[in-house]
């Protein structure tokens, strides 16, 4: 919306008019065209309307006023869409697109008579006008029928009107600038919190050296180094010294973002003037429990905008910690929708914390940071960076169904013929495609079902405008989405996709499938001035690099703090999960392995196994009262079933939790000292072959050769690295973790294998209880017990 630099606070015409003019309702049910295709409509309609103007018609006028303000100067600065200069005056033209019937519309949208406003003030102060006319043009984009409305003022009343405008905003102005003087102050001083750890050091340092020149780098830290503070500290340090001007700190998980949140509050406790805000998803944070968001549904939507302003502006200036319970409270105390609040509270904060789809999700990233064209001095801290490919690849995926064609076409059939016949057509593209498929099949072009789909989705449009409270619309509204995403992901497209039909269980799909996130998230990144992927499981980082950013970006490895004589790690080399080789003798010799080392020592283990039918054949081999001391991950649990089953995990407890490798439990939870003293993990963690596995292995293989491993080794590998970075999470902390499948054995894997793991053990069934017992021996018999 601004930029704050050199004591010149500059915002754009529009940017000014949409914060201190708006009014109303949210309302959901309408604007559905705000995406890329739409806004290409628009500007064609623009043009076409710029050049039929005469040539007293003057096109994208740019002007810019300075207007100074206590210690900084406010620059206002934008393009009028037209100046009409006559023989009885002048005219400040404002056009806009629309889906809208214009019978209906009577009066010109507020905000956008106010931008004409602006522009008609500064042509006046310009030229020396005593009168000025404004005019708002509106088209529709789907007829170019056109319709005018015209008002002249004096400049007085220009003047006056502006002038209050730039008033109001202006105590924004003198937060923003108040704030960041005392920010720089505090920082200024600010030193590490803690003594340094081994490592922490070398990544502060890097981190800060990567901010000031502006590139990426990747960090492989492993658990216990203090990644979080480590980065955090010198990415506040840069804000500080003006190498940044807004912090985004990413996270894929609720725990980590609570991780952050402590961090930043570790340094303000030390005396950092720093204010963050937690974004929490607007399905969690809806206080009417599920997101309806227009005036009839929802008393938070109704008249949001006219009381919105207030409630930040009273939040930020007296709040330093916006968290999920801040952000309700004001909600409630102002009625205003707590998502779109939290949002607007994010213009005004200095560091945001917030998943990674908040910046790189093209249907939710922050529009207001990272729209076309817009970019910033902000530093972006990626954490538990590993989950950003596959979120990644989904984000930039695209598919949709043949089936769902035809359900909404039979909905709106006898509602509105023009859109029930762009949906049969798209009906027809479809089912084009799906007999020319028996399985899979690979296209090259689908040129003529993107016609289709863009006069579908400009027919949904109009249809949504005209009919806001059609009986269907939830249903509709999700078709319209999937095809709007579609568009917007075929925009996208390069060499780092694969488009593929495939017949399935819910019926015929066509998917965009985006093989290689890199060029996409790099859009995104590159609005920012500096990226930094931390995660323990980097590795390894040439794969990562390749597929966040580019092979190109610094990388720095960090040797773990611990002491290996407090970890044991066995390979048990006599075993293996090969789909060939899963038989009930093989099960049973896994059931052995495990009974072998949890006998050792009493305490709590998690085994990890491949999938949820393997865990089940190794669990059913158990006795009744053998599987006592025994609790199951099962499919689909609930939050509170997950809190129930970490319950167990206690110092004094004896239990055994058998866990899907690559599930909730073999990531993101921390069982500290005595919680959790081993882990088993059965298997090399190889994703299931499917399509999407086979196209990942054709497109690797074509471009370097390393086809198997990018679709199958090293994401497998990454799983066996999280569940074996349960064990060890603080220097207090013993245990034992042990690898069952031959395969980890082969240099393959070994060379996969983290710097501190080069002290792993090969093992057979008949030596792993020797070899347990003697580790727990000599930790019972430590130098604290000579």
């Amino acid at each position: 919306m601004f930029t704050f630099k050199d004591d010149v606070l500059k915002i754009s015409v529009r940017s000014l008019v949409e914060f201190i003019c708006r009014e109303g309702d949210i309302d959901s049910r309408r604007g559905r065209g705000g995406d890329k295709a739409a806004m290409d409509a628009g500007s064609r309609a623009h043009r076409r309307i710029q050049k039929q103007m005469g040539s007293q018609y003057e096109a994208e006028v740019p002007m810019k006023m300075e207007f100074p303000s206590h210690n900084y100067t406010i620059a206002v600065e934008g393009r009028a869409d037209g100046v009409i200069t006559e023989a009885d005056g002048v005219t400040i033209d404002e056009i806009k697109g629309t889906y809208r019937n214009l019978n209906k519309l009577d009066e010109p949208v507020g905000v956008h008579k106010a931008q004409a406003m602006v522009y008609a003030y500064m042509k006046c102060v310009c030229d020396g006008l005593d009168h000025i006319s404004v005019m708002m043009t509106y088209v529709n984009l789907d007829n170019d029928e056109i319709k005018y409305f015209k008002e002249s003022f004096s400049f007085g009343q220009v003047e006056e009107w502006f002038m209050d405008v730039l008033g109001r905003f202006r105590k924004w102005g003198d937060f923003l600038y108040d704030s960041k003087i005392r920010r720089q102050e505090s920082i200024h001083e600010l030193e590490f919190p803690f003594p340094y750890r081994e490592g922490q050091r070398d990544i502060a340092v890097s981190v800060y050296k990567t901010i000031r020149m502006s590139k990426k780098l990747f960090i492989q830290a492993p658990t216990g180094v203090g990644k979080t503070m480590s980065t955090v500290f010198p990415a506040v340090k840069a804000v500080g010294e003006n190498l940044g001007d807004k912090l985004f700190y990413l996270t894929a998980k609720t725990i980590t973002r609570t991780v952050a949140e402590e961090a930043f509050a570790i340094l303000r406790s030390k005396g950092a003037v720093f204010r963050t805000a937690t974004i929490t998803a607007k399905e969690k944070i809806c206080m009417c429990g599920k997101p309806e968001c227009n005036p009839l549904a929802c008393p938070y939507a109704k008249g949001h905008f006219d009381r919105v302003n207030d409630a930040v502006y009273d939040m930020v200036t007296h709040e330093d910690v916006i968290t999920r319970g801040i952000i309700e409270d004001y909600a409630n105390r102002y009625t205003v929708c707590p998502f779109e609040f939290s949002l607007d509270a994010t213009y005004w904060v200095d560091g945001v914390i917030c998943d990674y789809n908040y910046v790189f999700d093209p249907d939710v990233y922050l529009k207001r940071y990272f729209s076309e064209g817009a970019s910033g001095d902000y530093i972006f801290l990626i954490d538990e960076a590993h989950n950003l490919v596959d979120r990644a690849r989904e984000m930039y995926s695209a598919s949709l169904y043949k089936e769902n064609f035809l359900k909404v076409r039979r909905l709106v059939d006898k509602v509105d013929k023009r859109l029930a016949s762009a949906l049969a057509k798209c009906n027809q593209n479809f089912l084009e495609l799906k007999k020319m498929c028996d399985d899979v099949i690979v296209l090259e072009s689908i040129g003529s079902v993107m016609i289709s789909l863009e006069r579908l989705f400009e027919e949904f449009t109009r249809f949504f405008e005209d009919k806001p409270e059609f009986e269907y619309s939830e249903e509709a509204s999700e078709l319209f989405f999937e095809v709007r995403h579609f568009i917007n992901m075929y925009d996208l497209i390069q060499d780092n996709y694969v488009i593929y039909g495939e017949q399935t269980e819910e019926g015929f799909m066509l998917k965009l499938f985006c093989v290689n996130p890199a060029p996409c998230l790099a859009k995104c990144l590159d609005k920012g001035r500096s990226a930094v992927f931390f995660s323990a499981t980097l590795l390894p980082v040439m794969y990562y690099k390749e597929l966040l950013s580019s092979r190109d970006d610094y990388a720095i490895y960090v040797k773990s703090p611990f002491d290996a004589a407090n970890r044991l790690l066995a390979v048990g080399y006599d075993v293996t999960s090969r789909y060939t080789r899963r038989n009930e003798s093989e099960f049973l010799k896994i059931k052995s392995y495990i009974d072998s080392v949890t006998a050792q020592k009493k305490g709590n283990y998690m085994v990890f196994f491949p999938s949820y039918g393997y865990m089940e054949s190794v669990y059913k081999l158990y006795g009744e009262k053998e599987k006592g001391n025994i609790i199951v991950q099962n499919r689909g649990m609930t939050e509170q079933e997950r809190e129930q089953f970490l319950e167990q995990f206690v110092a004094g407890n004896s239990c055994t939790g058998f866990c899907v490798t690559g599930g909730v439990f073999s990531e993101g939870i921390d069982l500290k000292n005595e919680s959790l003293i081993g882990a088993v993990i059965v298997g090399t963690g190889i994703p299931q072959i499917c399509t999407e596995r086979r196209l990942l292995k054709d497109y690797y293989e074509k471009k370097d050769g390393n086809g198997y491993d990018y679709a199958y080794t090293y994401p497998g590998m990454n799983k066996v690295l999280q569940a074996a970075g349960r064990v060890i999470r603080t220097m207090d902390d013993r245990g034992i973790i042990i690898l069952l499948d031959d395969r980890f054995s082969k240099e393959a894997y070994v060379r996969l294998f983290p710097e501190e793991w080069s002290d792993y053990r090969l093992v057979r069934l008949s030596e792993a209880s020797e070899v347990v017992a003697d580790f727990w021996d000599g930790i019972d018999a430590g130098p604290q017990n000579l």
